[in-house]
């Protein structure tokens, strides 16, 4: 269904050392980039949803919108974990660590929240983290 993600930076350099290796751990690559947008995915399968970083086409200055969140769907609850840690090394903020949530999605729901650089809104997630190898 997603067909790519795109958010916006205010500073692409710093926006490519936060997702590198993010992207890296998720067993995701540079599939381009030029001096306005980064992306990530897999350059041999154009099925898996791209994500994009980039300065606004527009013009005017990146903003995260509140109420906007990219989640990413994460096979084990330990690479949440790996994920978050690795977020919070390369500059990102907490929105709320790594644990379940069954108060409000249900026992096997593991996730972890964060803020890029920019301020936009990422989410891991493991839909059975009771299965945590």
């Amino acid at each position: 269904m997603i067909g790519y993600t795109m958010l916006g930076t205010k500073d692409l350099a710093r926006s490519k050392l936060f997702y590198n290796p993010l992207f890296h751990m998720m067993g995701l690559s540079s599939c381009y980039e030029d001096e306005q947008v980064a992306s990530w995915g897999d350059k041999k399968d154009d099925t898996v949803p791209r994500f994009f970083s980039c300065y606004p086409y527009d013009g005017k200055s990146a903003s995260a919108g509140n109420g906007a969140m990219t989640t990413f769907r994460l096979a084990s609850a330990s690479a949440v974990d790996e994920l978050y840690d690795m977020a919070m090394q390369c500059g990102g903020h907490d929105e709320g660590k790594p644990g379940f949530r069954p108060e409000r999605y249900g026992d096997k729901f593991y996730v972890a929240y964060v803020r890029d650089p920019d301020g936009n809104k990422l989410a891991f997630a493991c839909y059975d983290g009771k299965s945590n190898p």
